[in-house]
């Protein structure tokens, strides 16, 4: 490669003309990670929890998405298959599942329900029955 000694007029003034307003070069002290974009989504296993400690970590997670801008939620709650439930005759079969009520929780509490889009079961691929999908709103 043979370099050039000397620029023309034309190659200077095209130059000086780009250096100016370098449009298609990215200025990452311009853009430093936009806080702004959305992330997808947040995965959580709430398989081991009590009742009471599901509560409290889905209130936590969903607050922790809507901070940190995610646009859905899945959690994964099972199916209640290993419950120990049928066991006792004094607890319910199907409600006693996380399954059914950390929904109707996240419902009931107005703190958290004002951040939710909706609530709804997770497709096949993503855990069908045992996972629900919460739908964030963006604030």
């Amino acid at each position: 490669m043979i370099k050039k000694k000397v620029l023309n007029q034309e190659d200077k003034k095209t130059w000086e003309e780009y250096i100016k307003n370098p449009s298609d070069i990215y200025d990452k002290d311009q853009n430093i990670l936009n806080n702004t974009k959305r992330r997808e989504r947040y995965r959580f296993d709430l398989h081991g929890f009590t009742l009471e400690e599901a509560n409290n970590k889905v209130k936590e997670i969903i607050e922790h998405c809507v901070k940190n801008k995610f646009r859905e939620l899945l959690l994964i709650t099972g199916k209640g298959l290993h419950s120990k439930n049928d066991k006792d005759a004094y607890i319910s079969k199907d409600l006693g599942k996380l399954k059914h009520s950390v929904p109707e929780f996240i419902k009931t509490n107005s703190e958290i329900n004002k951040l939710i889009v909706s609530i709804a079961d997770a497709d096949k691929k993503d855990g069908g029955e045992g996972a629900i999908i919460i739908k964030l709103k963006n604030l």
